[in-house]
């Protein structure tokens, strides 16, 4: 073996002197300041879970106190009214000013309604309240008419709490109760305060009917799509127990999956599921980010109120009770950092030998991924840092000898490694533009100006471009690639507006805003103008499940997406020329945001592979927008579009062909 390649004792480094410091002073500070807070959080968090099942209930306890005055108000005040007008008889101008002097002092309630046998029924509405919230007071009298069979459970001596909110699209309930000798009081009032006061801090109230439907909530929709959980098994042991008032830890996803009916439509038992499923995690907060239901531990109290059999239930997170702790268990690890940070600085001092040729070596590190092999080091210790440093010369010397014998980028590429090529499948949508004649105008520009014709044509495309990506960017899309004069762009693939709706929404708002765009460009240039003629363009949009990610070879890549909804978006942008429309979505988009634009169906169009004719849509303008084009025609007008009489179109996108039958 040469006398060189000999490895020297100094050569086998075992443990520096450098790192023996830092350990023993980061096995001090660690175990020291550890040891404080793993004592500090075992001693205070019993205290503070005790702490936290006393606030829970002493929370419960004032919803359901709020919740009963508020029952209690409505019927005691309602029934002050009804004995009142019962006296009054067929005082018909002496009821009415009675009812305007009642509703004038109960604001929030909204109608009156009762029976007195012998008696023709009377609904008293209060029109201030259903003006004040834009609801149609001609609702009320359907309402109560519809609760035929509660009116009856009612007459019979039970008081019944409803939901009223599904059918007035407002957070209210209606309490009926019984009357004396088989007659019937119910009031229709407004939950907004005490919806309110329900969701205020980190435990969150509701309240629940006999039947299990959620009354009051801090989230509306779950009052306003009229969820039911007395499916719950918890629900159902609180509902059927006789306690009055009770608490518990519970652990569970309380059984959202067994609701489903089983004998339904397919489509329907979808959709209903992921409802269902959406309403229990906002009610239980038991929703994961992936949108499945996950087992989450929380203590759940509940008080029973005197009033129609409700049930007030408060809860609390267990992991939200112990964020105190945790935050001081994480201001104790910062500390421990920061000694530590301190101790290592210390050592570091007395350590410039050890870090000023490791900084070098660090710079010499640097340079070699640049690519940068010709690097001299010097060092006179010889120590381990001597013996790193000459290391680092040795292999700089090798790398710049194979350097020669290869690709340096390749060399490069092999130290860093790289990103492996892959996508994943997200739900998108895909656009498509292209400007319309930009062959002929490209000739028009090497007529007018010759060898410069390629810098005219650059500078007018690329005042387009940006223009066009600024409508791409601010809607949170990202542009794919420039293929000539076209654009592709996508949305919801490398980032998301939260779902595929929003995601062609704005998509279809960059487009309109695309053609904004277009229209103020195209007025500030002068007709027969060479250097800077007119704009028009066809945007094809499509929606569906495409592949995105890093596409390509190991020397170049670039994030991209693929599949079927990509060329019928591209073979849709093809159809806006024969179809005179300069915006068209397929039927895939159309059923995301029909009701957020103003559309027209195009003639159907055949497609290669599609069995059926594809559906295709002219968008007009945003859906109740007063200002703009509210048809195609007075997009074409306004376009410079011509105007074709179809009847049909029978277009094979692939081949380039149209066939038009006149109308």
């Amino acid at each position: 073996m040469s006398k060189n390649l000999k490895r020297r004792a100094i050569d086998n480094i075992h443990f520096s002197i450098g790192a023996k410091l830092i350990t023993i002073i980061s096995i001090i500070v660690v175990i020291s300041l550890g040891s404080i807070t793993v004592l500090v959080s075992w001693m205070f968090r019993a205290d503070l879970q005790i702490q936290a099942e006393e606030d829970n209930f002493e929370m419960n306890r004032r919803s359901t106190a709020e919740a009963e005055t508020l029952l209690a108000n409505m019927r005691s005040n309602s029934r002050v009214f009804i004995q009142t007008a019962a006296i009054l008889g067929d005082r018909k101008n002496e009821i009415d000013e009675l009812a305007d002097l009642f509703f004038t002092e109960n604001s929030q309630i909204a109608a009156l309604f009762y029976f007195i046998p012998g008696k023709q029924e009377q609904l008293i509405i209060n029109s201030s309240f259903f003006k004040s919230r834009d609801i149609d007071e001609q609702l009320a009298s359907p309402f109560f008419n519809n609760q035929r069979a509660m009116l009856s459970r009612a007459v019979r001596g039970e008081t019944i709490i409803l939901n009223a909110a599904p059918y007035f699209s407002r957070a209210m309930l209606a309490l009926l109760y019984p009357w004396h000798n088989d007659g019937v009081g119910g009031v229709l009032f407004s939950s907004d305060n005490l919806n309110h006061n329900f969701g205020f801090g980190v435990n969150q109230s509701f309240l629940i009917n006999s039947g299990g439907d959620v009354l009051s909530h801090a989230d509306f929709s779950l009052i306003k799509e009229g969820i039911n959980i007395a499916n719950l098994d918890f629900i159902r042991s609180i509902l059927d127990t006789s306690d009055k008032s009770r608490q518990e830890l519970l652990e569970s996803d309380f059984g959202i999956m067994q609701s489903i009916p089983r004998e339904a439509n397919s489509d329907i038992i979808l959709t209903l599921w992921n409802r269902i499923k959406s309403a229990a995690g906002a009610v239980f907060k038991s929703k994961s980010n992936n949108g499945e239901i996950k087992k989450i531990k929380q203590y759940v109290a509940f008080t029973k109120l005197n009033t129609a059999g409700a049930v007030v239930l408060t809860t609390i997170e267990y992991g939200r009770i112990f964020e105190g702790i945790n935050a001081t268990t994480r201001r104790n690890i910062f500390l421990t950092i920061a000694v530590l940070s301190i101790s290592i600085i210390f050592i570091w001092l007395f350590s410039k030998t050890i870090s000023i040729p490791l900084k070098s070596l660090a710079v010499a590190a640097r340079n070699i991924e640049g690519g940068k092999f010709q690097i001299d080091l010097y060092s006179k210790s010889r120590d381990e840092i001597g013996v790193l440093t000459s290391s680092f010369n040795k292999m700089c010397s090798a790398l710049h000898i194979f350097g020669r014998f290869t690709n340096k980028e390749i060399a490069v590429k092999a130290m860093r490694g790289e990103i492996k090529p892959g996508g994943f499948s997200k739900r998108g949508t895909v656009f498509f533009s292209d400007i319309r004649d930009f062959t002929a105008k490209s000739e028009n520009f090497t007529k007018a100006f010759g060898s410069e014709a390629s810098n005219k044509i650059v500078n007018w495309l690329n005042n387009y471009f940006t223009q066009m990506i600024d409508c791409v960017e601010k809607t949170n899309g990202v542009v794919d690639k420039f293929i000539g004069d076209a654009v592709m762009a996508h949305w919801g693939t490398a980032y998301t507006a939260g779902t595929p709706r929003k995601d062609a929404f704005n998509c279809i708002k960059a487009a309109l805003m695309m053609r904004k765009s277009l229209y103020f460009m195209n007025k500030e240039r002068r007709d027969g103008d060479p250097e800077n003629p007119f704009i028009r363009i066809g945007c094809g949009i499509n929606s569906g499940i495409v592949t995105a990610g890093q596409l390509g070879s190991d020397m170049r890549m670039e994030y991209t997406v693929i599949g079927d909804p990509v060329n019928l978006a591209s073979r849709i942008e093809a159809l806006t020329k024969p179809l005179c429309a300069d915006i068209l979505i397929s039927e895939d988009t159309y059923e995301l945001i029909s009701d957020l634009f103003i559309t027209e169906e195009m003639p159907p169009v055949t497609v290669k592979g599609k069995e059926k004719p594809v559906r295709i849509f002219a968008i007009v303008n945003f859906a109740g927008e007063p200002k703009g084009p509210q048809t195609m025609s007075e997009v074409r007008s306004i376009l410079g579009m011509s105007t074709p009489n179809l009847k049909t179109v029978d277009v094979n996108a692939d081949e380039k062909k149209y066939k038009i039958t006149e109308g």
